[in-house]
């Protein structure tokens, strides 16, 4: 007798369950709580297409709103991007890229590398110093403190140049190269 009652109530336990958790889901459709993919409120659309408005966006043209995405079919070439543009040399040297791709440099003993306005430095290896014609310094972002003039560089923290003729040397007495990585616009002297 027992083991009838057991098995019943098993039983009753599991219909009622298996009932409370349609009526949550039937009231959860009822919400709106899953949209469907592909409505106006939920468009589809392919990465060709976001691709394209991104390079619209960075053009300074206007943005098609997102229910004009073409249909994908397999013929969809993927958006041919832009490379990045090189700024013009303020003086003797090289001159890296201004968009957001970085770039290794090499700067050698008694070279000193030199951050266009906006410029983001990275020391990958060596012993670098920060140079600066002023007062003020470089920004160091990971620790968050102004590094002034002749203070050494460290190593793998993101360095932001807010403007111009700020940079980074070789140390005084190192006979190897510095490593850096450049997003930005730099001078190389």
């Amino acid at each position: 007798m027992k083991t009838a009652w057991k098995v019943t109530m098993s039983a009753v336990l599991l219909a009622g369950g298996l009932w409370a958790g349609s009526m949550l889901n039937l009231t959860a459709e009822g919400a709106g709580v899953g949209s469907q993919p592909g409505t106006a409120e939920d468009p589809v659309v392919t990465k060709s297409y976001v691709d394209q408005q991104i390079q619209k966006a960075l053009q300074g043209g206007t943005l098609s709103p997102p229910t004009q995405a073409p249909a994908a079919t397999a013929t969809n070439a993927p958006a041919a991007t832009t490379a990045p543009t090189k700024a013009p040399a303020s003086g003797s040297g090289d001159t890296g890229n201004t968009g957001n791709a970085s770039e290794i440099v090499d700067v050698k003993p008694g070279q000193t590398l030199i951050a266009g306005a906006g410029a983001e430095f990275i020391v990958r290896a060596g012993k670098a110093v920060i140079y600066s014609q002023d007062a003020n310094g470089v920004a160091d972002l990971t620790d968050g403190v102004d590094l002034a003039n002749g203070v050494a560089a460290p190593t793998n923290h993101l360095l932001s140049f807010p403007r111009d003729g700020r940079g980074i040397a070789v140390q005084d007495g190192q006979t190897m190269k510095i490593v850096v990585m450049v997003r930005g616009a730099y001078t190389l002297k």
